[in-house]
């Protein structure tokens, strides 16, 4: 109870912040797999009793565009606005979070008052698991898998799979053509540090989910951990 009465209370505050109460603070859309742009409107009113003004608002990517009211960023004590953003979604899959950051009136330059999140579920058509493979310098040169699976009902094919590094052989074997393949990846020199991305070209019809990358790795041991003592 207390957790969520100080969730409740913490989140007043945030959607307040300078008198501007946002009626949501979360806008969660699923987005087309064929779809370039996904817009979202986040309402707000000056519930306070004096003005209020956005002084500054910042995405943190340039894929997210903000626009604010038609410009209009001062709001009188009742009046309402809306904060527009476009999310161009490239090459994007599964979920993704991209956050608007506000500044209200006299909000410190490192800390505005205000942040918005905007959620987009994008359909995976070609699913790579693990996107990343990782070998510890001095270990042996076992070969692993990258699973490529297709989406439920679509049927897609791999077309072809290329290394940017000779560092590292590529092998893709069909398990159900247009379903299932696994591409086996093996070092081969697991004494020097090094990388790859690897290259998959699909036939998918829609062209931004047709190509995909995933990535190897020979790096250093991580250091072991030094238990937290309670």
């Amino acid at each position: 109870m207390r957790i969520g009465i100080f969730t409740w209370l913490v989140l007043a505050v945030f959607t307040q912040a300078g008198g501007l109460e946002f009626t949501e603070t979360l806008k969660e859309v699923d987005a087309g797999a064929d779809a370039t742009l996904v817009t979202t409107e986040f309402s707000f009113t000056n519930k306070g009793d004096k003005p209020a003004s956005i002084t500054k608002s910042d995405s943190g990517c340039s894929c997210l565009k903000i626009e604010i009211s038609g410009g209009k960023l001062k709001y009188a004590p009742g009046e309402s606005g809306v904060v527009r953003t476009t999310f161009e979604m490239g090459n994007f899959s599964g979920t993704v979070d991209k956050m608007v950051a506000l500044w209200i009136d006299d909000d410190p330059v490192d800390n505005p008052s205000t942040r918005l999140t905007v959620r987009v579920h994008i359909p995976v058509l070609v699913e790579l698991e693990p996107k990343t493979l990782k070998w510890d310098l001095g270990t042996k040169a076992d070969p692993q898998i990258i699973r490529i699976q297709m989406a439920e009902g679509k049927s897609i094919r791999v077309t072809g799979v290329t290394s940017s590094s000779e560092s590292f052989a590529c092998e893709l074997k069909t398990v159900e053509k247009g379903e299932k393949y696994d591409l086996i990846v093996t070092p081969r020199n697991i004494d020097t540090p090094g990388m790859t991305v690897i290259r998959v070209e699909t036939d998918c019809a829609i062209s931004k989910h047709r190509v995909q990358q995933a990535f190897a790795v020979v790096r250093k041991p991580s250091p072991p951990q030094t238990p937290v003592k309670p």
